[in-house]
C-alpha cells in the first residue's frame, strides 16, 4: 500500500517474469503482479506495530490474522496499482516485462484477482483485528489505488507524499488491532513511516529521472530537477529525529533503540546534506536508496526487539 510498496518490486518483477513455453501466464506472473517485495517490507513494519502495541504479551493467532489481513489489503492494492498503469508500464524499462504489458496476464482477470484479494483481507481484518484495522485497510487502499494510481501520480509532484500515507498505514493497522485505539504510538509508527518514504523514492526518482520523464510521469526530480528535490528532502528525513526519542519519552521502547534509531537518523540526514556536494548525483542517490532501506529494517528491528514490556 505505499510508496514504498513500488520502490523494492522492480527486482521481484525482473527475477519472477519468467514467461511460459506458449507465452501464456504462469503463476509467477500472479505473484509478481502482487509485487512481493513491498510486502515483505510492509509486512515487517505491520508486525512491528502489532509487537510494541503488544508490549511482549502477544496473542500469535491474532497476530498470524492481522498480518494475512494486512498482506492480502496490501497485495489488492499492488494488483489494482498494475492494473491501472498497464498503459505506462509498458514506456518503463523496468517494468514492460511484468505480465500486464507483455499480455501474458488479461486485464480483467488481473481487476478480478485484485478485487478477490481486497475483498478476502478487509473481511480478515474487520473480523479478526477490529473495526478500527478494517478502516486503516481501507483507508489505506482508498489513498493507493485512487488518490495516488488514479490521480496525482498522473497529474502532480506531489503524489510521493500524499501516497505515503498508504505506506503508513501497516503498522498502524498492526498497532491498533491490539489496542483498539489510536494514540500516541500508533501516530509514531505513522510518523516514522509516512516521513520516510519520500526521501527514500525521490533516491530512486534522481537515478531514473529518465526512465519517468518517458514515460511521462510528473516526479519531482522531472518536473523540478534534482536540486530542488535534494531539499524537499531535507525536513522529512529531519523530521525523524525526534521519533526515537519520542518513542522512548513515552515509554513504548527502550534506550537500545533510541540510540541506533537516533544514530540512524543523524546519518541519514548528513548524507541527505552531502548531496549538495555531490559530483555525481546518481552514485550520491543510490547510496541515499540503499542506506534508507537499512535505516527502516534495522530502526524497527531494534523497536521489535527494544519493546518495553507491559
Amino acid at each position: 500500500m505505499d510508496n514504498q510498496w513500488r520502490y523494492q518490486a522492480s527486482s521481484d518483477s525482473a527475477a519472477m517474469s519468467a514467461k511460459s513455453p506458449h507465452g501464456g501466464s504462469t503463476w509467477r506472473d500472479f505473484i509478481t503482479v502482487t509485487k512481493p517485495g513491498i510486502i515483505r517490507s510492509n509486512l515487517i513494519a505491520a508486525f512491528a506495530g502489532y509487537w510494541l502495541a503488544s508490549g511482549w504479551d502477544v496473542q500469535y493467532g491474532r497476530l498470524i490474522l492481522t498480518l494475512l489481513g494486512t498482506m492480502l489489503v496490501m497485495a489488492s492494492a499492488c494488483v489494482f496499482n498494475n492494473y491501472f498503469d498497464r498503459d505506462l508500464d509498458m514506456k518503463m524499462e523496468r517494468t514492460r516485462e511484468r505480465g500486464l504489458p507483455t499480455g501474458r496476464l488479461k486485464p480483467l482477470t488481473v481487476l478480478l484477482y485484485a478485487i478477490g484479494l481486497g475483498i478476502s483481507g478487509l473481511i480478515v481484518l474487520f473480523v479478526y483485528s477490529g473495526l478500527l484495522a478494517g478502516l486503516f485497510g481501507i483507508l489505506g487502499m482508498f489513498v493507493y489505488v485512487v488518490v495516488y494510481t488514479l490521480w496525482l501520480k498522473r497529474t502532480s509532484t506531489w503524489s510521493t507524499s500524499v501516497g505515503a500515507i498508504s505506506g503508513a498505514m501497516p503498522p498502524v493497522i498492526g498497532y491498533v488491532a491490539v489496542t483498539g485505539r489510536v494514540d500516541m504510538g500508533a501516530w509514531l509508527l505513522f510518523a516514522m513511516l509516512f516521513l520516510w518514504q519520500p526521501p527514500h523514492f525521490w533516491a530512486l526518482g534522481i537515478r531514473r529521472k529518465e526512465e519517468y520523464r518517458a514515460a511521462g510521469f510528473p516526479l519531482l526530480p522531472v518536473v523540478k530537477g534534482t536540486r530542488r528535490t535534494k531539499f524537499q528532502m531535507i525536513p522529512y528525513v529531519a523530521l525523524l529525529l525526534p521519533i526515537p526519542v519520542l518513542m522512548y519519552a513515552y515509554d513504548y521502547a527502550g534506550i537500545f533503540y533510541l540510540v541506533i534509531s537516533a544514530g540512524l537518523s543523524v546519518i541519514w540526514l548528513y548524507l541527505t546534506l552531502m548531496g549538495f556536494k555531490a559530483k555525481d548525483d546518481e552514485a550520491w542517490a543510490k547510496q541515499s536508496f540503499l542506506f534508507s532501506i537499512n535505516y527502516l529494517t534495522v530502526s524497527l528491528i531494534a523497536l521489535v526487539l527494544n519493546t518495553i514490556h507491559r
